[in-house]
């Protein structure tokens, strides 16, 4: 059981993270696709676009103010920062526990099935977006420009003077809240 929640893992359970989320995603994705009812499609697609612009702000301030601010996932992301290339990433059931209970659970109360179903694929689809994003960062070469760029911002965060560049996916929030680090 103690292996569940883990910072740190081994290569299939660090995979199956990415391969649990890219279900989940394609199995919403499918669910919304032949189920949605009628006259629905567009409220379910902003749903979708609204939970993927979440996502952007969630990743941000998770990794601001819970992941450079809040014992214990302070320390947790310390070791990270310490060892980059280590594979080390938040549980998979904790991080699907968080996306269910705080995502999909309050829309489904407040809004219904479809736009719970909707919220948490545009929320999750983010998620793993960052996830991969982040692993490209660390893990892969850069023949991209947009990774190109998404690298040299992620090393300013971990290499650069002071607490900044918080975005992993997309500047946009660092730019907006001025943490946003300086070019070099």
């Amino acid at each position: 059981m103690r292996a569940l929640f883990k910072m740190e893992h081994g290569p299939a359970a660090y995979r199956a993270d990415f391969a649990w989320y890219g279900c989940v995603v394609f199995a919403l994705l499918w669910l919304l696709l032949v189920s949605t009812p009628p006259g629905q499609g567009l409220a379910a697609s902003a749903c979708v676009a609204g939970g993927l612009a979440a996502w952007t702000l969630l990743e941000y301030g998770l990794h601001r103010f819970v992941l450079h601010g809040l014992a214990p996932f302070k320390g947790w992301h310390e070791e990270h920062h310490r060892r980059p290339v280590a594979l080390i990433c938040s549980p998979t059931i904790v991080s699907a526990t968080l996306l269910f209970a705080f995502v999909f659970l309050p829309v489904l109360a407040l809004a219904g099935l479809w736009n719970a179903c909707a919220l948490t694929l545009g929320t999750v689809s983010g998620y793993l977006i960052y996830a991969i994003t982040h692993h490209a960062t660390h893990h892969w070469r850069a023949d991209g420009a947009w990774l190109k760029r998404r690298k040299r911002w992620h090393a300013l965060h971990h290499h650069g003077a002071g607490a900044r560049s918080y975005g992993v996916t997309s500047a946009f929030w660092d730019h907006v809240f001025g943490s946003a680090g300086p070019w070099r």
